[in-house]
């Protein structure tokens, strides 16, 4: 299980993209051809390669290289972000953020790991027939993973000023708290995770499993947009699609790629979009439906000491008081955004936000991310996407509990005052206000702004071609040669963040096609 021989880590990848084509056609034949290079699609890709199968990972997005990422966020949203950061659910009110490039969303995460929690596993076992979702199965390939992606807990000196807050609230309080782990070696702690790592210390796809199968001989193509799986009959025998221009959206090649197998792993989003342009048709009509957005809102409050919270790891600490089932399923983790994201978000006006933006060394903040049931579905017109989603009543009541309790969070750690993400400054300033405060919220559509980091669903996994897009070896039930290996299969929300769920069902994913 362990990595092979790295590549030289200062020269580019030899990756065809737009740059480098030659020719009008990209014609090849692979055992396996993978869409997408992120979590899911990378660790697949290696885990085929290192078993000597050829590999080819398709990637829409472009191959950026660590020493380009510029830690200058509108630069990085264009270079590595799904529609350049501007990728919103049919309302507008939530910002969905993926990324779009060579190791994909795992290139601009917070780098946290949590396993998978056994809340979910059960209902996965009892509600989806994953009999084998088990925490002592599953134990042996998270400590492959753990060790091959250098997770650890974030020690003490990783650990900034944001989240120490975060911390003496929650001691305060008598409220569960504690480091969260990170694929991350010999951090810089520069606090520019979700701009992407420039020194290399984030253990991204981008510098793990993407070179790592290519040492094992897989070929990456990027700026590649797949049209379709191409079938004979109801085998997958392969994709067709276009190599374009980042810059001007060219084509400059046409891609025809003859293949054994195909894995779709371009993201709960992208992959049922795929799916859909292929003509694929699921027995239960639960293709692209089912979908989870795991929506967060930005907590912020301004204390009275300096904080520097983007000091340190960009996420330090969490508190997981409420995560089980009957606590509340909510989870506060504290990040604290740079300077440019926060004016992004920051809920104030004119001279306000201009007096808070200047308090910035003083202001702490922190995510609260609910879970949701799956109430989202993606659909396609034949030209354009829509990713329809909203809250729904337990999401609502959901919310309202993780801001008071965010409120409170900080007003024990000594805040002077504690900002709600709504479109127009909401202040709180004491414990007596939280109450009535959050119970005078609309959280109507456009009323409350929210980020999504982790979609989840839309092909789900289970034993009942009924019920589940996807069978428990990754399959497309009523397909042959057709997988999926990304956040889509997920059958239930997970709460915690889904890195390493992803990597887990990716490498799960790989052991059955390869007979184990």
């Amino acid at each position: 299980m362990n990595p092979p021989t790295e590549l030289d880590r200062h020269a580019p990848l030899p990756v065809l993209d737009a740059s480098n084509v030659q020719g009008d056609l990209v014609s090849l034949k692979t055992d396996v051809v993978v869409v997408g290079s992120g979590a899911g699609g990378a660790t697949l890709a290696y885990e085929l390669a290192r078993a000597g199968k050829s590999v080819i990972m398709v990637e829409a997005g472009r191959y950026v290289r660590s020493k380009d990422f510029s830690e200058h966020l509108p630069d990085m949203f264009a270079k590595t972000y799904q529609d350049g950061g501007g990728q919103t659910n049919a309302d507008g009110d939530i910002m969905i953020v993926q990324g779009r490039c060579v190791g994909g969303s795992t290139v601009v995460n917070g780098a946290v790991c949590f396993r998978t929690p056994e809340a979910a596993l059960r209902d996965w076992r009892d509600e989806f027939g994953l009999v084998d979702m088990t925490t002592e199965r599953l134990a042996p390939i998270f400590e492959a993973l753990e060790r091959r992606l250098g997770v650890h807990v974030n020690g003490a000196h990783e650990i900034s000023g944001n989240s120490r807050v975060l911390l003496q609230g929650c001691e305060a309080l008598g409220w569960s708290a504690h480091p969260v782990s990170r694929n991350v070696k010999d951090c810089a702690l520069s606090g520019f995770c979700f701009h992407g790592c420039a020194s290399d210390r984030k253990q991204s796809a981008l510098v793990t499993h993407v070179p790592w199968a290519m040492a094992h001989g897989a070929k990456v193509l990027a700026d590649t947009f797949v049209e379709r799986v191409r079938f004979e009959g109801r085998r997958a025998v392969g994709i067709t699609g276009q190599m374009r221009d980042p810059f001007t959206g060219e084509i400059k090649a046409r891609v025809h790629i003859d293949a054994e197998r195909v894995v779709v792993a371009a993201g709960p989003i992208q992959t049922p979009l795929l799916l859909f342009r292929s003509e694929v048709k699921d027995q239960g009509g639960h293709l692209g439906r089912n979908l989870a957005l795991h929506p967060s809102v930005l907590i912020t409050a301004d204390m009275e000491q300096e904080v520097m919270g983007h000091r340190g790891a960009s996420v330090g600490a969490c508190c997981d008081a409420f995560v089980e089932p009957g606590a509340g399923r909510f989870l506060f983790e504290g990040g604290m955004p740079s300077p440019e994201v926060l004016a992004l978000h920051l809920p104030a006006h004119g001279e306000e936000h201009a007096e808070t933006m200047l308090r910035y060394p003083h202001i702490a903040a922190t995510a609260c991310l609910i879970w949701d049931r799956n109430n989202g579905s993606i659909s396609y017109d034949g030209k354009v996407k829509s990713i329809d989603y909203r809250l729904g009543d337990e999401e609502k009541a959901r919310l309202r509990l993780g801001l008071a309790a965010g409120a409170r969070i900080f007003l024990a750690a000594g805040a002077r005052s504690v900002f709600l993400p709504t479109p127009t400054a909401t202040r709180i300033r004491s414990p007596e206000e939280v109450g009535n405060v959050i119970s005078a919220l609309s959280l109507d559509p456009g009323t409350m702004q929210m980020i999504s980091y982790h979609p989840q669903g839309t092909c789900r996994m289970g034993a009942d071609p009924a019920r589940s897009v996807v069978g428990p070896d990754g399959a497309v039930f009523g397909y042959e040669a057709l997988y999926v290996a990304d956040a889509s299969l997920l059958p239930t929300a997970i709460l915690l963040n889904p890195q390493m769920t992803v990597y887990m069902m990716a490498a799960r994913v790989a052991a059955r096609m390869l007979g184990q």
